[in-house]
């Protein structure tokens, strides 16, 4: 922590071990990845002031894992980036139900320690898919690059 400047609250939500009642973000990239996992997880319309802020990805839990539902969550999450975090550049988004992300092999679950966040709904592997979205944090001098992993 530089100078005991913080950016915000992590997410999903920690003890702090410094004191303070919530883990902290310590840098602003942190702080945007906390808002885009944020701004996904957030049901469309539970927000008061701003019911247009959030995702429909919950309503995507039970729809069949196919080519269409993967685009229409791709377009909704696109969207309300573009909208709601307009530094956050989305570079790619892949979607793959959970039997085939694992067999591709393009994802090592191991080393991820807690950038896999979950949305709640039934954990079995028939009715899981794990998404990737690849992004970029540009503040017009430097550009960072990251990626979260949502299962849904």
């Amino acid at each position: 922590m530089a100078n005991g400047v913080t950016y915000g609250i992590n997410f999903p939500f920690n003890d702090s071990l410094k004191g303070d009642y919530l883990s902290l973000s310590q840098n602003p990239d942190q702080e945007i990845r906390s808002n885009l996992i944020h701004l996904i997880l957030t049901r469309k319309g539970s927000r008061y002031y701003l019911p247009d802020f959030g995702t429909k990805i919950y309503e995507f839990i039970f729809e069949p894992l196919d080519g269409v539902t993967f685009e229409s969550i791709k377009d909704d999450i696109r969207d309300n980036v573009s909208k709601y975090i307009p530094n956050l550049i989305i570079n790619d988004i892949v979607i793959l139900p959970y039997n085939e992300y694992e067999s591709v092999g393009t994802l090592n679950t191991e080393n991820l320690g807690n950038g896999v966040y979950r949305v709640a709904g039934r954990n079995t592997e028939e009715y899981t898919a794990k998404m990737r979205i690849d992004y970029t944090i540009s503040d017009n001098a430097f550009q960072t690059k990251d990626f979260v992993i949502i299962n849904i």
